[in-house]
């Protein structure tokens, strides 16, 4: 199908959600309000729904006791957060103006609009969340971007693009919402054959033997269900998606989470996180993976 058929404005697939969960998961992110995924967008307008990658800038934020320093912290989390979406798109390979690329569970577009910026390509994406695909929207007209930047309500399982239309496709922390299979078939329908998946993820590591009380927690917290690394890679080769780079993100990531457990925009689950990376029960990976 030409880009020029792929659905735009307002959106035209907007299917139930497939299971009672979906539905939850729906209001779930329709209600979702936190600080901490709006004022770190504020800083200049590129709104994530992940965390970040990279170390501290300390001389940035200078001294705790400057009235400015909580605005520095921000932006200082609001550029390990981009850092982290810079690093997904340099796994994207070779991305064309001509080309679709696909972000499976797209919260609010940052990264779907720093892949057009850095590509010129069309950037679809996918979400449960009326209120995000709304909020993308909105954003990419106020960019002036809105005939290559769009969302639409849509279950990523079930995606209305034609088979073998995309160049590369996504899930940047939004995997666990769904089953890996499922998930996996869907991208490998839709991209093209030498087509680059890649996805940035937490998951428990399957040498702890079973998930910790920790990544409990951050499944009750995202209302998720948090997969193993081995079931990943499982999934992947089993839908003709076959892992290239794998990258353990796990101390890169850390400085973000010491850094916002100490900021105004906890919302009580840093400790789950920081607990879970340093005993090895939890890691932030890297996959990308070709179709064949």
């Amino acid at each position: 199908m030409p880009n020029s058929e792929l659905t735009t404005g307002t959106s035209v697939f907007i299917p139930a959600p497939a299971s009672p969960y979906q539905g939850d998961i729906a209001r779930y992110w329709d209600e979702e309000a936190r600080p901490v995924n709006l004022r770190l967008g504020d800083v200049d307008g590129l709104y994530h729904h992940h965390y970040g990658i990279g170390d501290v800038d300390h001389d940035a934020l200078g001294s705790t006791a400057d009235s400015a320093y909580e605005k520095k912290l921000i932006a200082e989390l609001h550029r390990l957060e981009s850092a982290q979406a810079e690093l997904l798109l340099d796994q994207l390979g070779s991305i064309g103006r001509d080309d679709t690329v696909v972000d499976a569970g797209c919260g609010r577009g940052g990264s779907m609009v720093m892949a057009h910026q850095r590509f010129g390509c069309r950037a679809e994406g996918v979400t449960l969340s009326a209120k995000q695909a709304d909020f993308t929207n909105g954003r990419a007209r106020e960019l002036g971007i809105g005939d290559h930047v769009h969302a639409q309500v849509c279950n990523m399982l079930a995606t209305p693009f034609a088979t073998g239309q995309a160049a590369a496709s996504w899930n940047n922390e939004s995997s666990m919402y769904v089953d890996l299979h499922d998930l996996f078939a869907e991208h490998s329908r839709v991209l093209s054959v030498g087509g680059r998946y890649v996805t940035i993820t937490g998951c428990w590591n399957p040498r702890y033997g079973q998930p910790s009380k920790w990544v409990s927690q951050i499944n009750a917290h995202f209302e998720c269900n948090i997969h193993s690394r081995r079931e990943y890679l499982k999934a992947m080769v089993d839908n003709r998606l076959v892992p290239q780079t794998i990258i353990d993100l796990t101390p890169a990531t850390l400085p973000y989470w010491e850094l916002r457990a100490t900021s105004s925009l906890v919302t009580g689950i840093e400790e789950a996180f920081i607990n879970s990376y340093k005993d090895g029960s939890f890691q932030y990976v890297l996959i990308a993976a070709d179709r064949i």
